[in-house]
């Protein structure tokens, strides 16, 4: 395998806190009046984005300012879910160690609840110390900056790195980046549509399961190398 870098995004992808953080925004938002959105259209518009982003998307479909306590509601409701529903996703701690090469993540959750979530889910000491933010840096996804701050941190050149992401803005942050990426559909509502999407964003290939994984990433180090 070529590769000498592998960059996890985090949610959806290592863990599914996503459904948890869509469920418990989609409540605030339909309770401050955004009563149109479905957990469809939040997922659509606000997955694979950093979360000042994301309000700034919500304040422009309601149409004003959101309440000051917005994001800390938002932080209490998901962090009481957390403790008792967060866990890696199937097949991690399996697949992950059958990759040649290191591993590090790079996810726009910021760096402290990202820590805390992969330690809930059993997984941080598969990557720590090498965790990266988009708080770390200037843009979030779907610019190129976490990913080249994770290659740089590890001292990895883009293009020798493979980037495994479930979202379209982690794509197109990782193409950006110069780096191969492979799709994620294992937390997706509408799996076929997703693999599409993925696809169109620029991904080398897509896979619905981490039993996949180890040869999914063979095969796109063989074309990656040829």
């Amino acid at each position: 395998m070529p590769f000498e870098l592998v960059i996890y995004d985090c949610d959806g992808t290592l863990i599914d806190s996503e459904t948890l953080y869509s469920e418990v925004s989609l409540v605030l938002c339909h309770e401050i009046g955004l009563t149109q959105w479905t957990i469809e259209d939040y997922n659509a518009h606000l997955v694979g984005i950093p979360l000042a982003d994301g309000f700034k998307v919500i304040e422009a479909a309601l149409g004003r300012r959101l309440p000051p306590d917005f994001e800390r509601r938002i932080e209490d409701g998901v962090a009481a879910r957390l403790e008792c529903e967060l866990r890696a996703l199937p097949g991690v701690r399996e697949a992950l160690p059958l990759l040649a090469g290191r591993r590090c993540v790079a996810s726009s959750t910021s760096l402290e609840p990202l820590r805390r979530n992969l330690g809930l889910a059993g997984l941080l000491d598969l990557f720590d110390p090498h965790v990266f933010s988009a708080s770390q840096v200037a843009r979030g996804k779907p610019a190129p900056d976490v990913f080249l701050f994770a290659a740089g941190q590890m001292v990895v050149e883009p293009a020798n790195c493979l980037v495994l992401e479930d979202s379209v803005p982690g794509v197109q942050a990782a193409r950006a980046a110069g780096m191969p990426v492979v799709g994620f559909t294992g937390t997706a509502h509408d799996k076929p549509r997703m693999r599409e999407r993925l696809l169109a964003a620029g991904a080398a290939g897509v896979i619905d399961t981490y039993r996949d994984w180890p040869g999914e990433a063979a095969r796109v180090a063989e074309l990656h190398a040829a």
